[in-house]
Parts: structure tokens; C-alpha cells; sequence
């Protein structure tokens, strides 16, 4: 059956998320190395490792996990959306919880200092807004594929922290007929049903869509569930240690056109 319809997932497919959080928290790390001579390596793991064992404390974290927001998004994001009780908890947790996981990665290293644990939470959610990265090859990829198919947008996340990231990059959303942020639906991926919605928005058949996604986890084993044909973007030549495999494999979205030109 002909392809009508593709799904793209947001963070690493198409937008550059880890590059971004990367280099926010390089730059605040820096920040704590001169004022107070940590190596800013090392302050970086360990607030990323306190910050997932803080994360995953929290009697939101069973909800966080079924929307499919991480510990780094949560260091950043406010959680003014969503209508879900939970996301009013992460609202009045935030705060908290940036600035706790800086000062227990401080800690780890010896440092004390409560003030600068707050100032290095605030740098971090500054410096990561300010990098909005989008692959190069992005752009390209949706404009040959725009009004040849219809265009989903299907990612994970708080609705109001991925409305940031598209407001970031203003020239992305247009491309789309449909975009679906997982906090506003409900369920994140793999879950059928979010794929199930998706498929109603487009008004196509499973075997008339496919999905491109950067998550084995999320993006395949959810596309795979719901008899949509999966395509996992491996840019990082990733080994899949899954039960399962995608459809097709491509490190590159560029490689799409040629991909589909193949059916």
C-alpha cells in the first residue's frame, strides 16, 4: 500500500537536544570551575547522576515516565501546561529540584554553597534556551517531503516545554499538518494508543504511515506495536540490544527520499 503519511519524533531526530544540553551544561560547569576550582567534568557527571536519582524520588516520576520526560528536561522546563494534577506537582517541584541536584553535584566535590547551586540552576535553563540546534540536514528533509505527505509531529514531553523548543525554532512547525506533544494527549510513546491518535489525526491506515524516530524504545518498539513501518535514525552507529528490530535503519534523514522511493 502506497505511503501517505510520516511521523517524525522532535528531540534527536530532528531538533539536536543532546548537543544542546551538553553544551548548557558545559558552560554553567565552567561557571563553578573558576569561581571554585571543581573540575567542570566531573561536576557535570555528578549533577547529571544526582539529578536522575533526585528525578526519579519523586512520587511524580511513575507519571513522568509513562509522558516520557527526562531528568535534563526537567532541570529547564517550568511545567505551566498540561492539564493533568500532576504537572501542578512538577510546577512547585522544579524550582526545587534544579536547584537541589546542583547542590548535591557540588556537594559530591566538596562544595558547599547554596547560593551557587541556585545561580548555576538559573545559568543552566538560560544557557540551554539560548541553543535551540536543529541538524542540518532538517530543513532540507521536510521541504522535499512537504505536500508530497502528509506531516506529523509526534514527540514526547511537557506540552509547554516542547512548545518552547518549536518557538525556538519557528520555521519547524509549518511543515506540519499535525503536532502531538505526549503531556497534552496523556500517554507517551511506545504506547499504542498515542500512535492510535495519531493515525486518526492524519486519517490513514498503520500500513500507509511511517514513523522516523532517534528511540528504540519509544519511537520502533511503539511504531513496530501499532503496525506502523519503522524507521530508527542511528547517527551514532548505536547497537540495538532490543528483542526487536526497525523496519529500516538510516543515520542520516537525508537518506528518507531514497528510503521511500524504494517502497
Amino acid at each position: 500500500m502506497a505511503l501517505k503519511a510520516i511521523m517524525f519524533d522532535l528531540d534527536d531526530t530532528l531538533l539536536w537536544d543532546e548537543r544542546s544540553v551538553r553544551e548548557a551544561f558545559h558552560e554553567t560547569c565552567l561557571v563553578a570551575a573558576n569561581e571554585t576550582g571543581v573540575d567542570a567534568e566531573a561536576l557535570e557527571e555528578a549533577v547529571r547522576n544526582e539529578a536522575r536519582e533526585l528525578y526519579e524520588s519523586y512520587e511524580t516520576f511513575p507519571f513522568t515516565k509513562m509522558i516520557g520526560i527526562n531528568p535534563f528536561e526537567g532541570l529547564w522546563a517550568n511545567f505551566t501546561a498540561g492539564e493533568q494534577p500532576e504537572f501542578r506537582q512538577l510546577e512547585q517541584l522544579a524550582p526545587i529540584y534544579r536547584k537541589e541536584s546542583w547542590r548535591r553535584g557540588l556537594l559530591k566535590l566538596g562544595v558547599d554553597q547554596e547560593d551557587l547551586a541556585e545561580r548555576l540552576a538559573s545559568q543552566f535553563g538560560a544557557e540551554r534556551r539560548s541553543r535551540p540546534h536543529v541538524y542540518e540536514e532538517t530543513m532540507d528533509t521536510l521541504r522535499h517531503l512537504h505536500g508530497k505527505y502528509k506531516l506529523l509531529l509526534l514527540t514526547n514531553g511537557c506540552p509547554a516545554l516542547q512548545q518552547e523548543k518549536l518557538d525556538g525554532v519557528p520555521e519547524l512547525s509549518p511543515f506540519f499538518d499535525e503536532i502531538i506533544i505526549s503531556g497534552s494527549f496523556g500517554r507517551g510513546k511506545p504506547d499504542p494508543s498515542i500512535f492510535q491518535h495519531a493515525l486518526s489525526k492524519l486519517g490513514v491506515k498503520p500500513e500507509e504511515s511511517m514513523m522516523v524516530g532517534d528511540k528504540l524504545t519509544t519511537d520502533i518498539r511503539g511504531a513496530l506495536s501499532s503496525g506502523i513501518r519503522a524507521v530508527w535514525i542511528n547517527r551514532e552507529n548505536k547497537i540495538n540490544n532490543e528483542t526487536y528490530s526497525p523496519d529500516h535503519e538510516i543515520k542520516h534523514l537525508s537518506e528518507l527520499e531514497e528510503l521511500i522511493a524504494n517502497f
